[in-house]
């Protein structure tokens, strides 16, 4: 069982910022919480009706990055800003290069098995599989936390993160690295918020949380306008494992790994591979310490 970390510990987070509106919660929300350093902030490729193409979809999450950092008045973190994949994994074996992947590895490189690097995956897997496929040792020095499946309940596991690039999601559950996998229908799908809840504890608190307000607001009235919504903030859960001391806002079990097939179905190979499985999220714990971080 992978345990949560103690103390200051050292991170990068893989992110399709442009593509949703959870992902700049979550990285708000690792740029509030002192005990994280963020190392490198990498941008994913994603592609749908906001994409014309997987590149467009991770130059675009790019400037969405460099956005939430000036909103947050971080500036001196915009060098640690870098371009992830422009394509998919072409298949299991084949890594795509780009920047992100090339530091990914550098850092991990730079840390051991006691001391490792934790690298948050809020998108789909391309550029963790890819740093994993072009340098497979890293694996003892890093510990992957990974949002994306849906849960072994759930009919299918067509989860966006995961039909992107069923590829890259195959070479992270079958590495032989320590990891994490948080669910997103049946488990993250559980931290739902609403525009009257966000008005309360965080619009015109500052620039950077009136802006997470009116960007979840907007996303929704795109197919709920006039109508009762509620927003999933999906991928704060994967910085809250960072944080989940006691398991105050997560719990999770250690299971045998289980692997997505190109159907959208999971298996479950005969191997002696493990992984820890969050399988529920304390919604209120989690968002009062989100909304205090954020509200400031």
């Amino acid at each position: 069982m992978i345990k949560t970390p103690q103390g200051k510990i050292d991170i990068v987070i893989d992110t399709d910022t442009y593509n949703e509106v959870d992902d700049q919660f979550a990285i708000a929300y690792a740029l509030a919480s002192p005990e994280l350093n963020i190392q490198a902030l990498i941008a994913a490729p994603f592609l749908n009706a906001k994409a014309s193409s997987a590149k467009d979809g991770m130059e675009k999450s790019k400037a969405e990055l460099l956005k939430v950092l000036t909103l947050a008045q971080r500036e001196d973190l915009k060098d640690i800003v870098y371009e992830g994949c422009g394509d998919f994994l072409p298949d299991e074996k084949t890594p795509v290069i780009a920047e992100g992947v090339q530091k990914m590895i550098h850092l991990a490189n730079a840390h051991t098995k006691e001391n490792p690097l934790y690298i948050v995956g809020l998108a789909v897997a391309t550029d963790i599989a890819s740093a994993l496929l072009c340098e497979p040792s890293i694996k003892d020095k890093i510990v992957v936390v990974w949002l994306g499946g849906h849960s072994r309940e759930y009919e299918d596991t067509h989860e966006f993160n995961m039909r992107q690039d069923f590829a890259a999601a195959r070479v992270l559950f079958q590495a032989d690295v320590p990891f994490v996998q948080i669910p997103c229908r049946g488990v993250a799908s559980h931290f739902l918020t609403t525009r009257p809840e966000m008005d309360h504890w965080l619009y015109g608190k500052n620039e950077l949380a009136t802006y997470l307000v009116e960007n979840a607001d907007k996303e929704a009235n795109t197919y709920a306008k006039g109508k009762p919504w509620s927003r999933v903030i999906w991928d704060v859960t994967a910085i809250a494992w960072l944080l989940n001391h006691e398991e105050r806002f997560l719990k999770e079990k250690e299971v045998l790994r289980n692997l997505p097939e190109y159907d959208g179905t999971y298996s479950y190979p005969d191997t002696n591979l493990r992984m820890n499985y969050v399988y529920y999220v304390n919604r209120d714990a989690l968002f009062e310490d989100l909304f205090k971080k954020l509200g400031y």
